[in-house]
């Protein structure tokens, strides 16, 4: 998995480009492998404890691909749209 270099504006983390980009999707898919392991290996009560933590991050990283995919390309560096 790439290691996580995108900037933080305040708070919010900002997808400066197409390489960040797929790195934060390849991110996502790790996280949702990891749920559904989660999910067939964790205990019925102890499932929405567990998983609570990585379905947060990667609704966080949606975000973030979505922020990036509805910007304009002139707002952003290296863009491909």
């Amino acid at each position: 998995m790439s290691e996580r270099r995108n900037w933080h504006l305040g708070d919010q983390v900002v997808i400066r480009n197409d390489e960040e980009l797929a790195g934060t999707q390849e991110r996502i898919a790790y996280y949702l492998e990891l749920l559904k392991q989660l999910c067939m290996t964790s205990r019925p009560a102890e499932f929405p404890l567990v998983a609570s933590g990585y379905r947060a991050e990667v609704e966080k990283m949606h975000r973030e691909v979505l922020d990036y995919l509805t910007t304009h390309g002139a707002t952003a560096t290296a863009k491909a749209c």
